[in-house]
């Protein structure tokens, strides 16, 4: 049994916000003995920032040295590789490759080599154009030098921050969804949260609100010591066989806002190219845009000259919670028991756990509880192309969508699971059902029968 009571409206740690830090948060804190809450304003988890990204697990090497994103990037990869396996999470081995491709960025290599050094990403490798050329011949011949990455590899960007949440709540951690934090007061030793499911009570409030990160300052702390400024970044993506074209992830010379234009399979088997970078006003216009997709195309092209033979099977976008500031923004209120976790952009699947450790050492709540020295673990999402999936097992009751392979028991298992969807796309994140190359054409019938009463809306009175 968890080890407190579920229906209990007081907590130790109430985290705002289940993206990917949130999720990660409430495994830390719970994991350490914390009576852990969870508030998401959306009706699903992964809604926000955390439902788009590129799904790289990066080391860090550019990150800026001695910042708090490098040492949460570093210490989320390290910890990522010591429990992936416990929670059934993919991980592939790809490495990646940095290349210039106009002498402006070949001149930059150096620095970014000595940069990589410098944050303890001592294992890269600087190669020459035969060298890159031997490693990836599907690559335009204007490369013009490069280094090597080794590990940076790719991941589950839905399944990990599910597995973090769910081992939360294996473990007592409790997740209230359509629970937007209206307002709250301290009282010297509690916070009071008002939220559209009643009050909630608790010692210390983590923020980790994402897009809204700074409007939740505002409410609770009467302001904020950043703005948002959301980042859109758009992706096109290929159908699978394009995945053939390279074995790296293939990364640009970054700049100083963005990372640039990156060329990567994805662990479902397709091949991406993306993201933009876009500044906009807007916390949720994730619209996607055909000029913009045109030129990331071309931009793909011209480094990967094949890939003009291959079908895009979809677009989308992600925003990201980039604020005035080019390091993360965590900062205390230890008189109100107070953490904001602010401005975790495109790190931000890389660093969860790095975050949600580093946060935990600001805890100033004490005592915590006993920390669980075995925690239970929950069923993994097995949704990776390269990793053993349901359907090769026995008993599955059928392939509900053949392109993404989904069976009639994984979608069960999510419906009946401690954290039921309850909206289609929070379905397609716990399955990737109708999210392969007919975009749910074929599949949508059965779909809407086996999730008959389960989703608001049901499949088919609206598009999502």
């Amino acid at each position: 049994m968890p080890p407190h009571p579920a229906d209990s409206q007081e907590f130790d740690v109430a985290i705002i916000g289940a993206g990917v830090v949130g999720c990660a948060m409430a495994r830390r804190f719970t994991l350490d003995g914390a009576r852990v809450v969870v508030l998401e304003k959306a009706a699903d988890v992964l809604d926000g920032a955390s439902k788009a990204n590129s799904a790289i697990l990066h080391t860090g090497f550019d990150a800026p040295p001695g910042s708090v994103e490098q040492k949460c990037i570093a210490d989320g990869h390290r910890e990522y590789l010591e429990i992936h396996e416990g929670l059934g999470l993919p991980l592939l081995k790809t490495g990646a490759l940095v290349l210039a491709w106009d002498g402006e960025q070949l001149a930059a290599l150096a620095g970014l080599v000595a940069k990589a050094r410098e944050n303890g990403v001592d294992d890269v490798e600087v190669l020459t154009r035969a060298e890159i050329m031997k490693r990836e011949p599907h690559l335009a011949s204007t490369v013009m030098g490069g280094f090597w990455v080794p590990r940076e590899y790719l991941i589950d960007p839905w399944a990990s921050a599910h597995a973090y949440l769910l081992q939360a709540i294996a473990n007592g951690a409790v997740l209230h969804r359509k629970s937007e934090v209206i307002e709250g007061r301290h009282d010297g030793a509690f916070w009071h949260l008002t939220t559209p499911n009643g009050i909630i009570r608790s010692r210390q409030v983590i923020n980790c609100a994402g897009l809204y990160g700074d409007i939740v300052d505002q409410r609770l702390l009467g302001q904020s010591s950043f703005t948002i400024k959301p980042r859109k970044g758009q992706f096109v993506v290929y159908d699978k066989p394009a995945s053939a074209l390279t074995s790296a992830v293939i990364l640009p010379v970054p700049s100083k806002t963005t990372k640039g234009v990156v060329i990567f399979r994805t662990i479902f088997g397709n091949l991406a190219v993306g993201p933009t970078a876009e500044e906009q006003t807007s916390r949720t216009n994730a619209s996607t845009d055909k000029v913009m997709l045109e030129d990331l195309h071309a931009k793909g092209v011209a480094m990967l000259p094949e890939l003009g033979n291959y079908e895009i099977t979809t677009t989308y976008a992600g925003l990201r919670p980039a604020t005035e500031f080019q390091d993360y923004q965590i900062t205390t209120d230890a008189a109100r028991n107070y953490i904001t976790v602010g401005g975790i952009r495109s790190t931000g699947l890389s660093a969860a756990l790095g975050i949600a450790r580093y946060v935990a050492s600001l805890n100033s709540i004490t005592p915590l509880g006993k920390p669980i020295k075995s925690p239970k673990m929950p069923p993994p999402d097995r949704l990776s192309n390269y990793h053993p999936r349901d359907w090769e097992t026995p008993d599955h009751g059928g392939i509900i969508c053949h392109c993404e392979m989904v069976t009639k028991r994984e979608i069960l298992a999510a419906l009946d699971g401690p954290m039921p969807p309850a909206t289609l796309q929070g379905l397609k994140r716990r399955t990737r059902v109708c999210m392969g190359r007919c975009q749910g054409f074929y599949c949508t019938g059965p779909l809407s029968e086996l999730t008959e009463g389960r989703l608001d809306p049901p499949i088919g009175e609206r598009d999502e």
